[in-house]
């Protein structure tokens, strides 16, 4: 084995939450690598916030998903729903943890309507003050990925308040949209909750950061890229379309160019099971996970 080879780590771990917290997050992905070939990343548009915190290098956000932010470093970032890609890049070393929040569960553990982080990434302390460089200090000081998981636990448990500031025909309008894979129309949506299409639009967007259009047109594009980029032979693009809910293969195209900033393709050269130059949360399999609850 040359030094080059003994000198490299690549490592990624996915884990779920304590069940308590399973309302809130859906899973932690921990990464470290060492030694690997310097990359750019597409953070891709998703139904979960964006939380991150750093174990030894900065984040380096190239580009946020609104083009009006500047690139930047960070030691912790907390990044709102958004409908275009960022661009991460890193020169062969990167580390941290990254944890999906469901956006309903904003309020319970930042305080804030996930609406209030649409588009935009912050350092995580904007919104948390002081814990959330205390949590990063306790994950440093850890040893391994399992007592580092356990550490994100208690902290995050400790901080869960649960909020019934979220209306319940939010909840029950983007349940409706996540189970059905983005498919309902807003008509519908609005004729089950009892209110306006226009009422649920505003009070979605509050809540989320996406109107109800722009949710499903995630929620779909999410599920479609993680079955792309499942284990095994990448499924044709025509009946990927077709299972989930594009008009057609075109269709599913032109959505692929517009929130990742690529056609499927060039997404899945660059980023599929076989090109595992980044580890992180939107590396898993294309399993989807439990929707907020509470």
């Amino acid at each position: 084995m040359t030094q080059e080879l003994a000198d490299t780590v690549d490592e990624a771990v996915r884990s779920r939450p304590a069940t308590a917290l399973r309302p809130y997050v859906a899973w932690y992905s921990g990464y470290r690598q060492r030694g690997v070939a310097p990359a750019v990343h597409r953070g891709l548009p998703s139904p979960y916030l964006t939380f991150i915190l750093t174990l030894d290098e900065p984040l380096t956000v190239a580009g946020h998903p609104d083009p009006a932010q500047p690139a930047d470093s960070y030691a912790t970032l907390l990044g709102g729903l958004h409908t275009s890609p960022a661009l991460i890049t890193h020169d062969g070393r990167q580390s941290g943890i990254q944890i999906a929040v469901h956006p309903l569960a904003a309020r319970a553990l930042f305080g804030l309507p996930a609406g209030e982080l649409a588009g935009v990434d912050v350092p995580a302390e904007a919104v948390l003050g002081r814990a959330s460089a205390r949590l990063q200090e306790a994950l440093q000081l850890a040893r391994g990925w399992p007592e580092r998981f356990a550490v994100l636990d208690g902290a995050l448990l400790r901080a869960a308040r649960p909020s019934g500031r979220v209306p319940p025909e939010v909840v029950r309008a983007w349940r409706a949209l996540r189970r059905s894979g983005g498919a309902l129309p807003v008509s519908a949506l609005a004729a089950d909750t009892g209110w306006s299409s226009r009422h649920l639009q505003d009070r979605l967007r509050h809540e989320t950061g996406l109107s109800p259009k722009a949710a499903a047109r995630v929620i779909r594009f999410d599920r479609a890229r993680r079955l792309l980029r499942a284990p095994g032979p990448p499924p044709r693009l025509a009946e990927l379309a077709t299972h989930c809910g594009y008009f057609d293969q075109a269709h599913l195209a032109r959505e692929f160019r517009t929130l990742a900033g690529c056609a499927p393709s060039v997404w899945l050269a660059e980023e599929g099971p076989d090109a595992a130059k980044f580890r992180n949360v939107q590396g898993g399999a294309g399993t989807a996970a439990p929707e907020w609850e509470l």
